[in-house]
């Protein structure tokens, strides 16, 4: 069934319900960022194949919204579907809300599915919709009835974290996130955030690709905890362990059940931007609820002193797979490109060299590292005008064959068991463009000034995001997304609460704090032509204190030179190109004595003085 054919079952079910619009969002039961197979219902009923973005479907329109980091994918692949795309952000473009507001009815019904809508979310439609006189429809999932095929949900096992990786176990965490409960005045803390979870037990799993989580919910009770998860996932060694904790292991659907039985007079936990609205719903009118961040995002994004060294251990190895890939690549593109075509071939088996057969070499050499588990995300290899879409994925249809004299965008990363890594170099194949170079140049400027950066302790992402995208500004120019992110410990690469941005988002972001992890990944994107984007995981350090403070710096992890081949040296201050040759300064004397002579030889003249 096609895209027009699966628009046209789903409004013949929103007819049956009498619903008038329906929403489909891009989350799971637990507001997750990337889900399994089973939740990618807005991917099925649209064909867009973004991680972020909202499906609006009413009897005669069909509209899709997403960022700017997918404005240009979520274009190609809406082509010839009916749906509209809506870019939000941009000037003139109808919010969500506002598209509610003009299509419902008076008297109407908007509909969704309750599980994967959090509170936020549902109170807003409920407000839209008492203003129309109407109702909501939450109990519902429409798709599906009309996904007929639908992959089944995950079954792989959980494990647990040694301590030697976590730095603390799990008594010592529940016992903190009950203080943070006592101070609140709450009897119990609702979890339904899957990172927060493993994170609190130490536990890992395989439910999402990507992401090496359990599917669950928890209920934190100041004595004992129940955890709400598929029982057969748990070893007898995993529920042993589970039980010392006095954590009591439960099906993963009877949350619900188990949320409606909380005695009347007890007060819940519970962050409103992490439960979804179905589970807020069934909580009973007599429990007195109090809404805030969960006290596990904080903690988790404070790595210890443990995992900080972990941490670096596991950039260490990234850095050496990542560098001996760029070795091949360049020496591939030097010697084993067609003299008349300049596609670059493999030199064992002489077929030409592709974005997914790049992806593939480089993962073999993430293999080859001792504790590695998996890619943090879904590989990004973009070459030539695929680097322009932000969150390009290649597909058959699109895997384009590599040839010299065009740039190669690698946004890719790893899970190890000392942690996980995300990593962006932009690699020259040949000789590339002098506008491309200039570009190129501007984002080296970029990354480098945030790296670089002393800051008093204070401040936050949203006061040091300057410090990267001034350079672009100055000349007129911007990129559509974040300057950073924070990023997890064996959990999900984008972790919640930091980042660079230079405006606010739903919440201010807090201020950065000792053994943080943080992107800085600047970017140009010229549709149609390249796209360049560099990126470093940067650890949040004391610097000094003195009478004006206490000072802070970052400490790049990511350890893999900048390609000097694309670069206008030139076109860099004095102090650009000094930050730029200590950066490669250290890259050399940490990674050098780990690759083999003809390796170490080539990073010598890739980290040279510029």
């Amino acid at each position: 069934m096609d895209i027009s054919g699966r628009l046209s079952a789903l409004r013949h079910e929103m007819e049956r319900e009498h619903i008038d619009i329906y929403i489909i969002p891009s989350e799971d039961y637990h507001q997750s960022e990337y889900v399994g197979e089973y939740f990618k219902a807005r991917e099925f009923i649209s064909g867009f194949t973004g991680s972020a973005g909202t499906a609006v479907i009413t009897p005669d329109k069909a509209g899709l919204w997403t960022d700017g980091r997918y404005f240009i994918q979520a274009e190609q692949e809406l082509a010839g579907t009916g749906i509209i795309l809506y870019r939000m952000g941009e000037p003139g473009v109808d919010t969500i809300r506002g598209f509610l507001e003009k299509e419902l009815p008076d008297g109407g019904t908007i509909g969704f599915d309750g599980r994967t809508s959090g509170i936020s979310s549902g109170r807003e439609y409920a407000e839209i919709a008492s203003g129309k006189h109407g109702r909501l429809s939450y109990g519902d999932d429409l798709i599906g009835r009309i996904w007929s095929e639908r992959p089944p949900l995950p079954s792989e096992r959980a494990w647990r974290l040694p301590l030697s990786c976590a730095g603390e176990n799990a008594e010592s965490k529940l016992s903190r996130v009950r203080r943070e409960m006592t101070d609140a005045g709450a009897d119990v803390h609702l979890l339904s955030s899957l990172d927060d979870i493993a994170w609190l037990l130490n536990i890992r799993g395989n439910d999402i690709a990507y992401c090496p989580l359990v599917l669950s919910y928890m209920l934190v009770f100041r004595d004992h905890a129940e955890l709400f998860a598929d029982e057969d996932k748990f070893s007898e060694d995993l529920r042993t362990e589970l039980d010392r904790c006095g954590v009591v292991l439960r099906p993963y659907t009877d949350i619900y059940q188990a949320v409606r039985a909380l005695p009347d007079r007890m007060s819940v936990l519970l962050d409103p931007e992490r439960v979804n609205y179905m589970l807020y719903r069934s909580i009973p009118g007599q429990v007195r609820i109090i809404e805030r961040e969960n006290p596990e995002i904080l903690m988790k994004s404070c790595k210890n002193e443990i995992e900080a060294g972990n941490i670096r251990n596991a950039h260490i190895k990234d850095a050496v797979a990542h560098t001996k890939f760029m070795y091949r690549l360049k020496k591939i593109a030097a010697g084993n490109a067609d003299a008349d075509s300049g596609i670059l071939r493999d030199p064992e088996t002489s077929e030409p060299l592709t974005e997914t057969k790049a992806s593939g070499m480089l993962e073999k050499f993430r293999m080859q590292q001792e504790g590695y588990i998996e890619p943090s995300f879904e590989p990004i290899s973009a070459f030539g005008e695929h680097g322009a879409i932000v969150h390009y994925s290649t597909s058959p249809d699109t895997d384009s064959v590599l040839c010299t004299g065009k740039m190669l965008l690698m946004d890719t990363g790893g899970h190890y068991l000392e942690g996980s890594t995300d990593i962006t170099r932009t690699i020259a194949l040949g000789d590339v463009p002098p506008e491309e170079k200039k570009d190129f140049t501007l984002t080296a400027r970029a990354m480098v000034r945030l790296m670089n950066t002393v800051f008093l302790h204070g401040c936050s992402g949203t006061a040091l995001d300057l410090a990267a995208r001034e350079v672009f500004w100055k000349e007129h120019l911007n990129y559509n997304h974040g300057t950073g992110h924070g990023v997890g410990y064996l959990l999900n690469v984008h972790e919640a609460p930091v980042g660079f941005r230079w405006k606010e988002g739903r919440s201010p972001m807090p201020a950065l704090e000792k053994n943080m992890v943080i992107s800085d990944e600047p970017g140009i994107y010229i549709k149609d032509s390249h796209g360049v984007r560099l990126e470093n995981l940067l650890l949040v350090c004391e610097n000094e204190e003195n009478e004006y403070g206490r000072f802070m710096h970052f400490e790049p992890l990511t350890l893999v030179p900048v390609d000097l081949d694309a670069l206008l040296p030139d076109r860099m201050t004095q102090e650009e190109r000094t930050m730029l040759n200590d950066y490669h300064r250290k890259v050399y004397e940490t990674i050098g004595p780990l690759l083999e002579d003809d390796e170490r030889e080539w990073l010598r003249r890739y980290t040279r003085s510029v």
